[in-house]
């Protein structure tokens, strides 16, 4: 038996590609194999692919309305595996009138495609799926020669998630009629996917896309292309009809291409930063709707009540899967002080293990990176972090397009290697005291993406996780994925979410929302509310008198002030502005706020959001129950007050003032009851979908509904925990500012209103261009709305604009459906880890 063990035991290592026991041929024996534990070579046989290739000719054109279109005036651009540094094919260079005829096919299949049944969308999208899973292993070995990275990963982790995104939208395509009323499909996506991961990111933008009944033309990464090719075929293979997906090649200049394109109604895009607020701009003024999935500088904080051992293995996850070329990658090392260089040293040991080699070894833990150019950027970062004094730590790596597994330890956090994402192998390590610290330096970035913490005390875990601000935050693991959670971030990670029911809300709109395509108007950007103006007395005041026992008395003038920080304040010019009333006489005298108001005004609301948010939803609510209390008892003041300067009739004022107090108790219930839920996905442990505050939201309010659109506006921000700073209908203001006194009356702390009167658009301006800003809200005209997307590409604030048009605030859909949590909130996914009892 121990003979036949053996026997069996050589023979398995030897198939595995280790060399055999033949001492004269110099390779190892049995007794050494057990000694170093080294693998041999375990070469991916890439036959298959190199015939699809081949039946090709080597030549791939555009794939549109499930045909090969291949124009011959086209240039061409040479596909290259980055391993070996050869050709695998030629792929065309498309032009504008490509982009046309993709988007044209769309449109037409958009017609059809979008009324058919979900039971018959989600039988497509299973059909998908089951013929993804028959072709896995050629997908695994084309994306594998098309990117550099191991086919181990796309075997082991990129085809699988494909697969399971379709299985998982194919569900939601099923229930959309009956889990997702009142939301339709848009219309025509362009999605636009990088290099790092071409056809799993593919799937997060095509699977929900196709789901809720859009149509898709996709632009893949210029130097990865073959992969969405071949899914592509795959698609028209199962059964897709023809023209719900496209794919288009070309430079970078044709994302921006499809992305203008007038027939384009919905721009998802990943990639960096700086190409995501391109595209904001692009798209500014245009009512596209656009999601993205931007750059990121991730955390990793190691306790030390964290298992060194798991958590070194944790690292190695975070940092080197995929090169390191992963928006959402590790790459900032922040460990407890006290088990600080015990942890670099095991670190250190176990980086020299880690394998580089080609694609297609399947022992490999590292392939090379995307090309040469990607190369020498990384490099450049780690010998100006050398030339500084840091120390560097690395192995051996082969020659080529490879880059070593890299450790940066010595640095300070303003270093560029520690602020800057570097997109490859390289980590940076620091250490922390305390847990405060600890979650200050983690959110010490532009970014938002991911982040992960190790310790063996779950609480710990849990609290730092919430105060991180990421969008994604996995406990005692890192770069864990899943169809069913939803992966995007927070401040300049970008907007959106990929995956999950929540991923499903960047490809719909409410029902009673019409088509969103506006010509944007030709303007001066720079000049857009620049203008500050105030008026001079006005020489037709209404004289309002009562009656006393000495006759009659002009009314005590009633001075309306700024009110931020809990407080009354004057404006800082001083300089006022003249309200009228239905009549044209003037009715009062508000201030006029300038840019210095705007700071003061914002930096109250960012000293109150924290706490804010940190209170209960049920005490939350307790105040916007009683804000509507008091508005309730000060009833027939507002009916007159609006009465008066609008000039409706009482019973429409009456309704604005009832509809507006139950619009309070409307949102007051919603405090508690959106919190987030569980996730049901593979991972064995526990996936918590939580909604967060967004944070600071300047909110611009329209003149239609004076005092019911300034609270449909501010009561759904205020209700899940944010603070805002806003402005009030411009031509009645007053109606807001008689509300100081009703939030001082209910218990509202200092800083979680605060109001700006004057100028809608000049004070637009100031709210858009603050850095500390995370949302705009603007409900005003189409140049405005213009540019506040335009503008909030500076940190990429979320925004939200109505282009110029009104709509209904009385209606509980258009006034308080739905579309008012999704903008309220922010999905953070927490990732718990489990094993004690059972094995994962």
């Amino acid at each position: 038996m121990r003979t036949l063990v053996l026997a069996t035991l050589t023979q398995d290592i030897n198939m595995a590609g280790v060399v055999g026991i033949n001492k004269a041929q110099g390779k190892p024996t049995i007794s050494q194999i057990f000694n170093t534990m080294e693998y041999g070579p375990a070469p991916e046989d890439d036959k298959v692919a190199q015939a699809w290739l081949d039946s090709h000719h080597g030549k791939f054109g555009h794939f549109i309305n499930n045909k090969w279109v291949l124009p011959d005036d086209r240039k061409t651009y040479d596909t290259r595996d980055p391993c070996k540094d050869r050709v695998l094919a030629s792929t065309i260079q498309g032009t504008q009138q490509d982009v046309d005829q993709a988007v044209g096919a769309a449109r037409e299949a958009y017609v059809s495609w979008s009324k058919l049944s979900g039971h018959a969308r989600a039988r497509h999208l299973y059909s998908i799926a089951r013929h993804i899973q028959k072709h896995s292993r050629l997908l695994a070995v084309v994306e594998a020669l098309d990117n550099g990275k191991t086919v181990r990963e796309t075997r082991d982790c990129d085809i699988p998630l494909v697969a399971r995104h379709l299985y998982y939208h194919a569900g939601w395509a099923q229930l959309k009629d009956t889990h997702m009323q009142g939301w339709k499909a848009i219309g025509v996506v362009g999605a636009i996917v990088p290099w790092n991961f071409p056809v799993m990111l593919l799937a997060w933008k095509v699977c929900p896309a196709l789901a809720m009944g859009n149509t898709v033309v996709l632009k893949p990464a210029t130097s990865t292309r073959l992969s969405a090719l071949l899914f592509a075929e795959i698609c028209a293979e199962a059964g897709l009809p023809a023209g719900v997906f496209n794919v288009v090649t070309g430079g970078g200049a044709m994302g921006t291409q499809l992305a203008t394109h007038q027939d384009v109604d919905k721009v998802a895009f990943t990639g960096s930063t700086e190409v995501g607020q391109i595209l904001r701009r692009a798209t500014a003024g245009t009512g596209k709707k656009l999601s993205l999935e931007l750059g990121g500088k991730s955390p990793v904080v190691v306790f030390e009540s964290a298992d060194l051992d798991s958590a070194v293995e944790g690292v190695v996850d975070a940092i080197w899967f995929n090169q390191g070329q992963v928006c959402s990658a590790g790459s900032r090392l922040l460990v407890q002080e006290s088990v600080f260089s015990r942890f670099i040293d095991k670190l250190k040991h176990r980086m020299s293990s880690l394998r580089l080699g080609s694609s297609m070894d399947k022992t490999a833990d590292m392939g090379a990176v995307i090309d040469d150019g990607q190369r020498k950027a990384i490099a450049q970062y780690v010998d100006e972090a050398r030339r500084h004094g840091a120390q560097i730590h690395q192995v051996e790596a082969p020659p080529g397009c490879y880059y070593p597994p890299t450790l940066i330890t010595g640095v300070s956090t303003t270093s560029r290697c520690v602020i800057e994402e570097i997109f490859g192998p390289v980590l940076v390590a620091m250490s922390f005291r305390t847990a405060k610290e600890a979650i200050a330096l983690a959110n010490n970035s532009i970014y938002g993406l991911g982040a992960s913490v190790f310790t063996e005390k779950m609480t710990l875990g849990i609290e730092v996780a919430r105060m991180i601000k990421a969008g994604a935050v996995w406990i005692n693991c890192h770069n864990m994925f899943d169809a069913a959670a939803g992966f995007g971030g927070y401040k300049q990670s970008g907007y959106g979410r990929d995956g999950g029911k929540e991923g499903l809300y960047e490809y719909i709109k409410p029902s009673w929302e019409g088509q969103q395509r506006f010509t944007p108007p030709n303007m001066n950007l720079e000049k857009f509310g620049a203008t500050y103006m105030a008026d001079g007395p006005s020489l037709t005041p209404s004289t309002p008198q009562i009656v006393s026992g000495d006759g009659t008395l002009p009314r005590v003038d009633r001075t309306y002030k700024l009110y931020y920080g809990g407080a009354q304040k004057r404006p800082d010019a001083n300089y006022c502005r003249v309200v009228k009333d239905a009549t044209g006489k003037a009715y009062a005298l508000v201030g006029e706020s300038n840019r210095k108001d705007v700071r003061n005004a914002v930096e109250a609301a960012g000293k109150a959001q924290s706490g804010w948010e940190r209170r209960s939803g049920f005490n939350r609510s307790q105040i916007l129950y009683y804000i509507g209390e008091n508005l309730e008892q000060r009833r027939e003041e507002f009916i007159s007050h609006l009465t008066t300067v609008t000039g409706c009739k009482d019973v429409e004022a009456a309704a604005e003032v009832d509809c507006t107090v139950e619009r309070l108790f409307h949102w007051a219930a919603l405090c508690d009851k959106h919190g987030g839920e569980v996730q049901e996905t593979q991972v064995y442990g526990t996936v918590l979908r939580v909604h967060e505050a967004v944070g600071v939201v300047g909110v611009a309010c329209p003149d239609q509904r004076p005092l019911l659109a300034f609270v449909s506006l501010v009561a759904p921000a205020v209700a899940r925990g944010s603070t805002v700073v806003v402005i009030p209908s411009q031509s009645y203001p007053t109606l807001a500012l008689s509300l100081y006194q009703v939030l001082e009356t209910s218990d509202l702390p200092g800083g979680v209103i605060n109001i700006l009167t004057g100028n809608t658009d000049h004070i637009t301006k100031y709210l858009t261009e603050h850095q500390d800003i995370q949302a705009m809200w603007y409900f005003g005209s189409l140049a405005g709305s213009k540019f506040v997307e335009h503008t909030s590409a500076v940190n990429l604030k979320r925004t939200w604009v109505n282009y110029g048009r009104q709509r209904n605030w009385a209606d509980q859909d258009e006034g308080a459906g739905q579309e008012f949590l999704y903008q309220a909130t922010q999905v953070k996914n927490v990732w718990l880890t489990a094993g004690d009892i059972f094995a994962n």
